[in-house]
């Protein structure tokens, strides 16, 4: 595919490192020299300077041979232009990035699909929903569904009480026979082990799993956690994130947000009727507890800095609160958040990139999710149809890339953890947990 991007900020640049590992054809477009001097010595894209709401830079990009157009710029207005021109210049799909989730949800009012825009894109709403299921889940980093709810993918911290430690996967199974679940990847010193039945579980190792719904507790329990009941939540941050996350949780939680800005506060006390709008310094230790820190079941810090964000998760911690949720600028940061004690450290920028790229995806792949930026991986539903090579032989005999495991299957509308000598039919839903070097092997065997 040829794909051209517009802003190499770190949603263009994260976008296109992770297109460039599939080996697209990729052009990156941006007024900024130093950032595309940047993305030219650190990956394999061609880079373009000028303003890419220009008929002329984007001819230059070859824009009416694009399969599609990306425009991630930090400007909305630019990302909005730039689609509805390149469109007309010939691209074949176009994707804008917003920062006002308004726009998503007046499709009945405005149609972009006319105007030249296939697909809106918001950071701000893309992290609410995260943040969301993280609540939701409330004793994993991260969680995702698969084949209609079918499968579930967990990751959880192992810690120094797990009775799985210095268990291997095959010993752990063995353990705990009445659980149906697999290992697919393990994070151990920033590095990404795909585990096999002799690799063991270590402390401090953020493990991944697929589970069926039914067993999600009982493997919580198997690497030494437990599940919470959450009630009580904390915002810190009246940011666009942070009331998002409020709006949608609100109903089912007693929900305080803690704004530094006085007339703001008056401003979401208006739109935020379910929440109880506190205006305040959050970095101020005194006000947490003056407004009981320590009685919240979850702290979600989503100022615009990430060192509040951070610290004032610490301080949560500190006081109690299980659940803990940092908003953070720098991708680098969420590989410390491990060791840190913060339960989960997300990126928005991060998170509109992987929810981008689900949209190079082709063919039969029913689903798609990339870890929050950990693990360079991908998680995909694939669909086997009749005759592709994945249904000809037991799993084991398939020659399986070694950076690929098969996490599980959807069958008749059910669930399974599957092992070797496991077969898939046409018409199964195969959950896969890949590396990219793996890619393009595992989409073969779907041919």
């Amino acid at each position: 595919m040829r794909i051209i991007i517009a802003g190499a900020g770190n949603v263009g640049f994260h976008l296109a490192k992770m297109l460039s590992n599939e080996a697209q054809d990729i052009v990156l477009v941006d007024n900024n020299s130093e950032a595309l001097h940047y993305a030219e010595t650190h990956l394999d894209v061609i880079t373009l300077r000028g303003n890419a709401t220009s008929p002329r830079v984007l001819r230059e990009a070859n824009v009416e041979a694009a399969d599609m157009l990306i425009s991630v710029t930090s400007s909305e207005t630019t990302n909005i232009t730039t689609s509805i021109v390149g469109k007309r210049l010939g691209a074949k799909q176009t994707i804008a990035r917003i920062s006002n989730p308004e726009l998503l949800h007046c499709g009945n009012d405005i149609d972009f699909h006319s105007l030249g825009i296939d697909n809106l894109i918001s950071p701000e709403e893309l992290a609410a929903l995260e943040i969301e299921r993280l609540v939701g889940s409330s004793a994993v980093s991260e969680r995702a569904d698969f084949g209609d709810g079918k499968l579930s993918l967990i990751g959880l911290h192992i810690p120094a009480n797990a009775p799985i430690r210095k268990k291997s996967v095959a010993e752990a199974a063995q353990m705990f026979p009445e659980l149906s679940f697999m290992p697919v990847a393990i994070l151990r010193n920033n590095r990404t082990i795909i585990p096999r039945g002799s690799t063991p579980f270590r402390v401090n190792d953020l493990a991944y799993f697929i589970v069926e719904p039914q067993y999600v507790d009982g493997v919580v329990e198997m690497v030494g956690k437990e599940m919470l009941e959450i009630r009580n939540i904390m915002i810190l941050g009246g940011s666009g994130i942070g009331v998002n996350t409020a709006r949608r949780i609100a109903n089912e939680y007693h929900v305080k947000l803690i704004e530094q800005h006085k007339q703001k506060c008056f401003d979401l006390a208006d739109s935020l009727p379910r929440t109880l709008i506190i205006n305040g310094d959050g970095r101020n230790v005194e006000l947490l507890e003056e407004e009981d820190i320590s009685e919240m079941d979850a702290f979600i810090a989503v100022t615009g800095n990430s060192e509040t964000n951070i610290m004032s998760c610490l301080v949560a911690k500190a006081h109690g609160v299980q659940k803990t949720i940092a908003l953070v600028e720098n991708i680098d940061y969420i590989n410390v958040s491990q060791t840190i004690g913060i339960d989960t450290m997300i990126n928005k920028k991060l998170i509109a990139a992987s929810n981008i790229f689900r949209y190079v995806r082709q063919g039969d792949v029913l689903n798609l999710t990339n870890i929050s930026g950990i693990i360079e991986a991908e998680v995909l539903e694939f669909v086997a149809h009749e005759g592709s090579r994945i249904t000809r032989k037991p799993i084991r005999k398939l020659g399986f890339p070694e950076k690929a495991i098969i996490g599980g299957v959807v069958r008749a509308g059910k669930g399974m953890t599957v092992l070797g000598d496991f077969q898939v039919q046409p018409g199964d839903r195969v959950v896969i947990f890949a590396l990219p070097q793996a890619m393009r092997k595992v989409e073969a065997l779907f041919k």
